[in-house]
């Protein structure tokens, strides 16, 4: 979808990848058919409702897990140049001419899928439930998404649409990399710029001549590279209207530009400067052979005087002359190439399309004013009537879907106490009861929450503890690696009791947490260094084998041999290894190792040494 010819492709170079908190606190508007389409095959799974499933754990992860404040933009009419373009795209892929066929006409237009139309509306209803703003565009959502980028409504905008930059997006975040410490793959209109010198409408033209979903095929013969030189050729001023001169026939303005060598008549001066003279067969510059075998000519840099020095392999001489004849043989090469190029513009029927145009620099395809601007405004998610409405849609358990919310209702909840920290409950129930530990995911670190059951109530989470996850002893700083997709699954908080209080542990953003229980944080800090000095204190000291020392082979076995200290005593001792023996019995033991001898086998040495 987007500009044709491997568009993104071309873009790759410029992307960046950012990290967890990319989109922490910053709005960011959402194609919600980019997410359904992204993810098809998931919607011919086996599984019940797969796109209500994957609308549900997403939003909840960007908006818990990546601290974002997402707008759902949704699709609206198809316009007559989309529906065409649809037609014609179904048409090709079923192999069928649709050149005899009928077209929309004017003003109509040709609804989409009532299957797909259907799972939209009901994810957005969901997304209502939860509380997330839903704009409705006129058209196409990216171009929306693109117009509350470029006015500032939003800081972002998530969509694998490349039209997004027509309709004049300044940061496109194309796909999430799950598994990944900078799960974001980003494009900023600025890094394109600096880096290929196109702006919007250079981008515009080349969406013109490779295709894009309004006009499928482009210019035939025309690929991405060629667009591409056509579009840095101008500026961004003068490209439109470039095209729409060549599509004319009228190639007037550009024949000082475009021309061929063999239609141009030199001067005379000219023509002598062209003369092609003579060169040295052996050194390859200006002159005789025999003439440079008597004396080395101007152009090489023979000190003894012996003569001209052999040319290279691949030597190009540097006088004025093959100078100028490579020059005119490269002018002569692009001026064809520009030729052909513009003849095959020229041949293209109605180019460019100036309703295709239009419709890219249109900045109203929203239903709201320059004046007023969207109604975007995120409230408190109904979370009985998202209970009721999963229960129905997915038959799931209602503990399993307030279990599944439950961090998203503690963001929104440490959110409400870092601005007003009054005493209040999660979901009615549960009180911030301490940090539990440091926690450590995709390399980003998080601290798990304990939330303490207040008392008992209806509707409560359900308590039903795994033996995995009840009275497990967990270390300070955890380190977690998982194979699931941030985006596709949330996170479960473990259940805990303990002393028959009943626990919710749950990850959250350190900032977030800092902000809303800022002593409680103070206190964990303090507790974790007393337990690192503690750890610090009870650690026996190094020795050198804990060093990466390696011992010689009497320290590295232990040893119980009878030593004799005095006449008529005798020390029996089992040493450990690293022991430092008496000078009496280390004079003792290099009495016993006197036989050996490096002419002795290896077999026999050991022997005497253990025996």
């Amino acid at each position: 979808m987007g500009v044709g010819g491997k568009f993104w492709d071309l873009l790759k170079p410029y992307a960046r990848h950012e990290g967890f908190d990319f989109l922490r606190n910053k709005r960011v508007a959402v194609d919600l058919s980019f997410w359904l389409v992204q993810h098809e095959t998931a919607i011919k799974d086996r599984a019940r409702s797969p796109h209500l499933r994957l609308t549900f754990f997403r939003t909840i992860n960007l908006f818990s897990k990546f601290g974002a404040f997402p707008v759902f933009v949704v699709d609206g009419s198809p316009s007559p140049l989309k529906s065409e373009a649809r037609i014609a795209r179904f048409f090709r892929s079923s192999g069928i001419d649709s050149s005899s066929l009928p077209v929309a006409g004017d003003g109509a237009s040709v609804e989409r899928n009532s299957t797909f139309t259907k799972y939209i509306q009901e994810c957005v209803e969901l997304l209502e439930l939860l509380g997330m703003p839903v704009v409705k565009a006129k058209g196409e959502a990216e171009a929306l998404c693109a117009q509350l980028d470029a006015e500032g409504h939003v800081d972002a905008c998530i969509t694998s649409d490349s039209d997004a930059f027509l309709f004049g997006a300044k940061c496109v975040i194309k796909t999430f990399q799950s598994n990944s410490k900078e799960p974001f793959q980003c494009y900023y209109m600025s890094d394109i710029e600096a880096g290929l010198g196109l702006k919007r409408k250079h981008l515009i033209a080349i969406s013109l001549l490779v295709g894009n979903d309004y006009y499928l095929n482009g210019v035939q013969g025309i690929g991405l590279d060629t667009a591409l030189r056509i579009a840095q050729t101008f500026s961004e001023d003068e490209i439109l209207n470039r095209l729409r001169e060549i599509g004319n026939g009228d190639t007037s303005l550009l024949q000082g530009e475009i021309r061929s060598v063999d239609d141009s008549v030199p001067s005379p001066d000219e023509s002598s400067l062209k003369r092609k003279f003579s060169h040295c067969s052996f050194c390859g510059h200006p002159g005789s052979k025999r003439t440079h075998f008597k004396s080395s000519c101007e152009y090489c840099s023979s000190t003894m005087g012996e003569g001209c020095m052999k040319k290279s392999e691949g030597f190009k001489c540097s006088c004025s002359s093959c100078d100028m004849d490579r020059k005119e043989k490269e002018q002569k090469k692009q001026d064809n190439w520009q030729l052909k190029v513009l003849s095959k513009i020229a041949l293209e029927p109605n180019f460019p399309n100036d309703a295709i145009i239009e419709m890219y620099l249109c900045n109203s395809h929203g239903y709201f004013t320059e004046n007023d601007g969207p109604c975007i405004s995120w409230e408190s998610p109904k979370t009985e009537m998202v209970v009721d409405f999963l229960a129905y849609h997915q038959l799931w358990e209602p503990s399993y879907i307030r279990r599944r919310m439950l961090p998203m209702l503690s963001t929104i909840f440490l959110r409400e106490m870092a601005k007003d920290p009054l005493k209040s409950l999660l979901y009615g129930q549960y009180e911030f009861d301490s940090i539990d530990r440091l926690k450590i995911r995709y390399g980003h670190q998080f601290y798990v929450v304990k939330w303490k059951k207040s008392a008992p109530s209806l509707g409560c989470v359900s308590c039903t503890v795994p033996p995995e996850e009840s009275n497990v002893q967990q270390d300070d700083v955890v380190e977690v690696d998982e194979s699931i997709n941030p985006f596709d699954e949330s996170d479960v908080p473990r259940i805990d009791i303990n002393n028959g209080c009943c626990f919710l542990l749950t990850d959250e953003n350190m900032d977030l947490v800092h902000a809303a229980f800022p002593e409680e944080v103070d206190r964990f800090l303090q507790e974790k260094e007393l337990k690192e000095l503690k750890r610090r204190k009870t650690e026996k000291p190094e020795t050198a084998g804990s060093r990466g020392v390696q011992l010689n082979i009497t320290e590295f076995y232990r040893s119980a041999k009878v030593y004799e200290t005095e006449p008529g005593e005798i020390l029996t001792k089992k040493t450990e290894p690293g022991e430092i023996l008496s000078s009496q019995r280390a004079e003792t033991s290099k009495e016993k190792r006197k036989p050996s001898s490096s002419n002795l086998p290896k077999s026999v040495r050991r022997r005497l040494l253990f025996d």
